[in-house]
């Protein structure tokens, strides 16, 4: 069966080979960039509309002045579907997208599996379609970059060409669900791509348009915020916005650890059992009494930035309150940072969903809240949907440290250019107020931690592709700790190194003896009685076998050594590696990400 399997991949190869043999590398590229587009396009049209279908079965038909019982049971049956696909069918871990995404880009060569261009779509959409509280942005982006990975498999292109494809499908992905074309160009220059280059750009930028054309001819051309910009920049708010900018620095760093902490709360849970549990039972309470909070939660904010407070509170507990100034700023406070804790519940309990569209609904919250606050209580006449705009510059910033994705995105979004001047200094004052109080991401911290992260510095991002396993050099010769300086002569006749590993009985690392502080009495053999121990020095520095590669560089930097000896935990002594091999795989490596 899989000769069968492999004989008809081959044909295939084949057939596309001679389809495209008088291409050009570059005309090729092209041609693979529109593919890659029109694909990630359709699945994130397809993705959308089984989102939309799920949802509208299940809450369309509750009268809105009812309380929401059905809340309580949806968002849980929704995780545990997406966790029962995944666990069963998949089999495989498809939660934080971006996240996944610069995974492959660091350590599996950019190949992503092939089940990945549909099983994000099927499992972020029964999450979401059933009220779980995360964004269909990063599924999607997992899916049209594994799209892009695949066409890059078939054509069995290298890894900087899979990369780039990888990189088109992702914005492709992104600019047909916001149908925001310089968005997703931009999206995947500033958070995914490692070298920016005018060969990268244009296959970018050709996929973005090909996938929003797509999308356009499929859904119309109504942007997706269909708001009213007020006044572009009134000088008269400017310090409002300077507030604004602290107000999503400060969420921003509310959002990230806030996050961080129900992850790893959750993470003590080994049962998948009690997680559903306790993350069905936090979530639906959250949502039943904060209806907002259910699925992406779009339509809540944008009737919030149309001045429409009332609709906020359907099916809620709240519904007879909502014409009160003091309880209407609780439920948008208590919606804005509970948005947060049911995000992270909602992946931490096994669903499947990103924080890209959570970050935008926090943003429009902390904007659109100042901006009432100020109205109702102090006689402002603050533009509402100018301030959420921004506001969502702002968190989106601080959350995913991509302000130019987050100014384009919201330009694109409400076709509200006239706001640049407030988005980008909101933008840029929140990066600087969040990047201080967490230069991470949310989707770099954890890869940073375990030391697989690729960055735009590429000193640092070659260093993320090397193999620590790899650079071990085991013909080394271990001398025991119980063996003599005769012993030791011996085994200096048939080595080439002078150093030389003193290890015990079982293996565990001792120290190292140098040749030359031997070098006298190894020509006096009276002296070949002498217990090697009596020669033993320890190294300047121990290189542990599951070490990042910038902390062993680190590690040569300070001692000034050209070898270093590996162990493992239990201190077993399993090689050297030298600088000099580091250098020459930083080398070749370096060649082969960047050759053009």
């Amino acid at each position: 069966m899989e000769q069968n399997v492999r004989l008809q991949q081959n044909k295939a190869y084949e057939f596309l080979m001679r389809l495209t043999r008088r291409l050009s590398s570059q005309q090729l590229m092209i041609v693979l960039a529109i593919l890659v587009g029109l694909v990630a396009g359709f699945a994130a049209y397809v993705f959308q509309k089984l989102l939309h279908l799920i949802e509208s079965c299940l809450v369309s038909w509750l009268p809105v002045d009812s309380v929401g019982y059905l809340f309580l049971v949806y968002p849980a049956v929704g995780i545990i579907l997406a966790s029962l696909f995944v666990r069963f069918i998949v089999k495989d871990n498809i939660s934080e997208g971006v996240a996944r995404v610069l995974y492959a880009i660091s350590k599996t060569g950019s190949r992503i599996k092939p089940h990945n261009c549909y099983s994000s779509v099927v499992g972020g959409a029964v999450t979401i379609g059933f009220g779980g509280s995360v964004g269909p942005e990063a599924p999607i982006v997992l899916t049209g970059s594994a799209i892009g990975s695949n066409i890059a498999q078939i054509f069995k292109l290298n890894y900087r060409d899979t990369t780039l494809l990888l990189g088109c499908g992702a914005a492709g992905a992104v600019a047909a669900i916001f149908k925001a074309p310089v968005t997703g160009l931009i999206f995947v220059l500033e958070v995914l791509m490692l070298d920016i280059s005018m060969r990268a750009i244009v296959p970018l930028l050709i996929s973005s348009v090909a996938s929003t054309t797509l999308v356009l001819f499929l859904k119309g051309f109504d942007p997706m915020l269909n708001v009213e910009v007020g006044v572009n920049f009134n000088l008269q708010y400017l310090h409002m916005y300077v507030v604004l900018a602290v107000l999503c620095g400060a969420v921003s760093f509310y959002f990230l650890n806030v996050n961080g902490k129900v992850q790893a709360m959750f993470s003590r849970f080994r049962s998948q059992s009690m997680r559903w549990l306790i993350g069905g039972i936090s979530l639906g309470l959250l949502i039943f009494l904060f209806p907002p909070l259910y699925g992406e939660g779009y339509s809540s904010f944008i009737d919030m930035m149309h001045g429409r407070i009332e609709p906020l509170f359907d099916n809620s507990l709240f519904y007879q309150y909502r014409n009160i100034p003091w309880v209407v700023v609780l439920f948008l406070l208590g919606t804005l940072f509970l948005k947060v804790v049911a995000m992270a519940i909602t992946n931490a309990a096994g669903g499947v969903g990103g924080s890209f569209a959570p970050s935008l609904f926090v943003g429009a919250f902390t904007g659109g809240s100042l901006a009432y606050i100020c109205n109702t209580f102090f006689g402002m006449d603050m533009s509402v949907v100018n301030f959420s705009l921004v506001g969502m510059a702002g968190v989106m910033t601080g959350v995913m440290k991509a302000p130019l994705t987050s100014v384009f995105l919201i330009a694109e979004l409400s076709n509200g250019y006239g706001l640049f001047v407030p988005l980008m200094l909101v933008a840029s004052l929140s990066f600087a107020v969040s990047y201080y109080l967490e230069p991470d991401s949310i989707y770099t911290k954890k890869l940073r931690a375990k030391g697989e992260l690729v960055t735009h510095n590429k000193d640092r991002s070659v260093m993320v592709f090397l193999n620590l396993e790899t650079l071990i050099e085991t013909n080394f010769s271990p001398v025991n700790k119980d063996a003599t300086l005769g012993d030791l002569v011996r085994v200096i006749s048939s080595s080439k190194r002078n150093v030389f590993p003193v290890v015990k009985t079982g293996g565990e690392f001792v120290g190292i003896i140098l040749l030359d502080d031997i070098r006298t009495d190894m020509f006096d053999p009276q002296k070949y009685g002498l217990p090697v121990s009596k020669y033993i020095v320890s190294p300047p520095d121990v290189i542990f076998k599951n070490e990042m590669i910038t902390e062993v560089v680190e590690k040569f930097e300070e001692s000034k050594a050209w070898n270093l000896p590996v162990v493992d935990k239990n201190n077993i002594y399993l090689g050297f590696v030298s600088k000099s091999s580091i250098l020459d795989a930083y080398r070749q490596q370096l060649i082969e990400i960047t050759e053009e």
